[in-house]
């Protein structure tokens, strides 16, 4: 069953297509895995398509969760949505928390508003997710700062606050491309597991086409605003059709080949 599909979604900035007529669809337990170069219009595709598109964008195009075309929604409508059906994960965890309050209050605050269960319900359930994303000692870390956390352990906190409504779908947009090489390792785990455990839909935005073998199952490729080519993972990366995968690949395994 469908629980995401986006239909000929295009987003302007004066008057300029960045994203232009973009169709994909996301099933209930699916693993897509949305890549590109630098701006061909990934992460603006599923930021627009759940309504967190920068205020001076023009968005068209019709976007369907669960059958309720969010396209039509006020943003105060589409609030309690992206958290009870849709949580996010975003690329700079430094940047994504409130340097001012404790995690745990971060955490809690959207599990009070999702749940509405009260302060003490909302802070254990806060410790709960911590626990659940592997931080170690999660009640000492629920009264840190994020200063005073590495960078994986904010994008773990992170990725709590986006469990904070038990969503349906989780869009994780470049959620590993700050952290090195052994934290993307341990955090793509952790989100291989946290879908399977969860029987979540995880749409996965990367730019790196290992990371996103890690974790998807199907892949679209995006170059200049639109979808260039969408199939099986194996198929699109051992047997790609369009030269926009072509030259991903052909850039990855210069890469990974280097003797630096």
């Amino acid at each position: 069953m469908t629980l995401l599909a986006i239909e000929d979604l295009t987003v302007r900035f004066g008057g300029r297509a960045v994203v232009d007529g973009v169709s994909l669809s996301v099933a209930k337990g699916d693993r897509l895995g949305l890549i590109g170069a630098s701006g061909s219009g990934k992460s603006l595709t599923a930021l627009a398509a759940v309504g967190l598109a920068p205020d001076d964008a023009d968005v068209t195009g019709r976007v369907r969760l669960d059958g309720t075309d969010l396209l039509g929604l006020r943003d105060r409508e589409l609030a309690p949505l992206r958290g009870r059906r849709v949580g996010v994960v975003f690329q700079e965890p430094q940047t994504a928390l409130d340097p001012l309050m404790r995690v745990g209050r971060q955490v809690a605050g959207p599990v009070r508003r999702l749940t509405g269960v009260d302060r003490r319900a909302a802070d254990e359930r806060a410790v709960e997710l911590l626990t659940a994303v592997g931080l170690p000692d999660p009640e000492s870390l629920a009264r840190a700062y994020p200063h005073q956390m590495s960078g994986g352990q904010r994008q773990r906190v992170g990725i709590a606050i986006a469990l904070a409504g038990d969503p349906a779908l989780l869009i994780a947009d470049e959620p590993t491309t700050a952290l090195d090489v052994t934290v993307q390792a341990e955090i793509l785990s952790l989100l291989d597991r946290l879908v399977e455990e969860r029987g979540m839909a995880l749409l996965f935005i990367s730019h790196d086409l290992a990371v996103v073998a890690r974790v998807a199952r199907r892949v679209a490729v995006m170059a200049d605003g639109r979808v260039r080519e969408e199939g099986p993972l194996e198929q699109v990366l051992h047997e790609p059709a369009d030269p926009s995968t072509k030259a991903l690949l052909t850039a990855y395994r210069a890469s990974a080949w280097s003797p630096s």
